[in-house]
């Protein structure tokens, strides 16, 4: 989304738990010489070259998104990783964070809109988990400033986990010995380990470890082998079409709000985006922009689910953020560029934990 023109996919999301939304720069080859046949028609093309020195718009993805309020230790990455597979958090005990944003599945369910709830479904698209630390404000709306105040939102919300309060969360796991061990564990300094506060802290350093580097953190350092010729030349359809307006940095994304349908109408104007939050004029239709790293995996997309394929997705930015009709030579090459932000699961990171038993005081599920 953006008032210049991008490319804008994702949107899982209620960030919810919820949940945002060219010509090629290929140049010829040195002419061949004695030593060098003349290439027949048949030959494939050369493959086309990108200016590095566009390439500073990126970065490398960082390997652990630190917070200076939030220190990563491994106590806390041990028990936000059992918070984050604990159903028993919500009301009928059959959610869990990984419900809907599922690690073995690239942070997403691949629902236009999850199941909550009593079978409820949420009102945005549920993004991915991966690398949202890094994000610069939590949520399609941005309601929240970070990961650790974004965990203990979709517990609460009645839509989704369903939990009437905070106090009843603590119940829950005050209950176990082995969660009041490792809160003692995680959070040795605090007189009172056992708060909502620390839930959302234990959940945000797990998170903050969900990196994902990908072939194009390898070209980015400099090995040109990283990307193949088509991903080359839609890495040059994507720089000369304006996306890097909104889709730069590390993340290709995540860093500031931008208006949906900024140059033709968003066609579903149901969901004003960050004027829910603010009731300002100015933040209608106003969505974070989100990031396009393994946006290939994490379809359907935007914060509407208005685009199922990627393809789609990249011809509606074309039509709505540019104003044109991109050809389906323009479609195809930056969706190719696209699958190079495609990174690698850590699935020793992300194996489901063991959790600690319920004991006869845990609450029993409520169906209600």
């Amino acid at each position: 989304m953006a008032r210049a023109p991008l490319l804008i996919v994702a949107l899982a999301l209620f960030n919810a738990c919820e949940g945002e939304k060219p010509k090629s720069e290929a140049q010829p080859t040195s002419a061949p010489t004695s030593a060098r046949p003349q290439p027949s028609a048949n030959t494939a093309s050369a493959a086309p070259t990108v200016d590095r020195a566009r390439l500073g718009v990126f970065g490398k993805v960082p390997d652990v998104m630190a917070s200076d309020k939030n220190p990563v230790t491994d106590e806390k990455v041990k028990l936000g990783r059992m918070l984050y597979f604990e159903k028993r958090i919500s009301k009928n005990q059959d959610l869990s964070c990984n419900s809907c944003h599922d690690l073995a599945r690239y942070g997403v369910d691949g629902e236009s809109f999850s199941l909550g709830h009593k079978r409820q479904r949420g009102g945005r698209n549920a993004p991915t988990v991966y690398n949202a630390a890094a994000h610069f404000v939590q949520f399609w709306d941005g309601r929240a400033p970070d990961v650790e105040k974004q965990a203990q939102g979709p517990v609460l919300n009645p839509v989704e986990m369903a939990m009437p309060d905070d106090k009843a969360v603590m119940a829950v796991l005050s209950s176990m010995p082995e969660y009041v061990d490792a809160f003692k564990k995680a959070f040795p300094d605090d007189p009172k380990p056992m708060s909502y506060d620390n839930f959302g802290k234990a959940i945000g350093a797990f998170e903050r470890k969900l990196v994902t580097p990908a072939r194009f953190d390898k070209y980015l350092a400099g090995d040109d082998s990283a990307l193949d010729a088509s991903e080359k030349k839609g890495l040059g359809r994507f720089l000369e079409s304006g996306c890097t307006a909104c889709h730069t940095g590390p993340l290709l994304g995540g860093s500031l709000y931008q208006k949906v349908g900024a140059v033709k109408a968003w066609d579903n104007q149901k969901d004003q985006g960050r004027f829910d939050v603010t009731k300002q004029d100015a933040d209608k239709m106003m969505f974070k922009v989100p990031s396009l790293r393994n946006i290939e995996k994490t379809g359907p997309y935007f914060h509407d689910a208005s685009a199922k394929t990627l393809p789609e997705a990249v011809s509606k930015m074309g039509e709505h953020q540019l104003g044109k009709t991109l050809s389906a030579e323009d479609v195809d090459a930056i969706v190719k560029f696209l699958a190079s932000l495609t990174g690698e699961v850590p699935s020793d990171y992300v194996k489901a934990p063991e959790l600690p038993k319920s004991t006869p005081k845990t609450p029993k599920p409520n169906p209600n």
